[in-house]
């Protein structure tokens, strides 16, 4: 019913920054929280950045996990069904395929994934 796309990953050297771009497209009803994640081979998925609310209208709140906070940013974009998420400052240990999921309610949707790769 809604599909996620996510793209902006890439190669980039510690210190350096990415952009990665999450677009929700299909039938969608009312987009209540874009999250993103992350997973690293052999390592569970765990969650980097939550975007809750309607960013235009509601202004939106942000969480974030401990280990990018200061370095990492999530915005939204409503009227296009988009979410970003900036990344600077980036260590080897961000190495990861980086996931978006988009809350629908009353589901959810997961797109495929974008690698992420720091080198050092």
């Amino acid at each position: 019913q809604v599909q996620v796309v996510e793209s902006g990953g890439g190669l980039v050297q510690a210190g350096g920054s990415l952009r990665l771009s999450c677009v929700a497209s299909g039938n969608i009803y009312k987009i209540n929280a874009v999250g993103w994640y992350r997973q690293a081979p052999g390592k569970e998925r765990e969650m980097v950045a939550i975007f809750t609310g309607d960013g235009a209208t509601n202004g939106g709140s942000t969480i974030y996990a401990d280990f990018v906070k200061g370095r990492f940013t999530i915005s939204r974009d409503s009227s296009k069904n988009t979410a970003t998420l900036q990344m600077n400052s980036l260590e080897p240990e961000d190495t990861a395929v980086y996931y978006c999921n988009v809350d629908d309610p009353p589901w959810d949707y997961w797109g495929q994934g974008t690698q992420v790769t720091v080198s050092s």
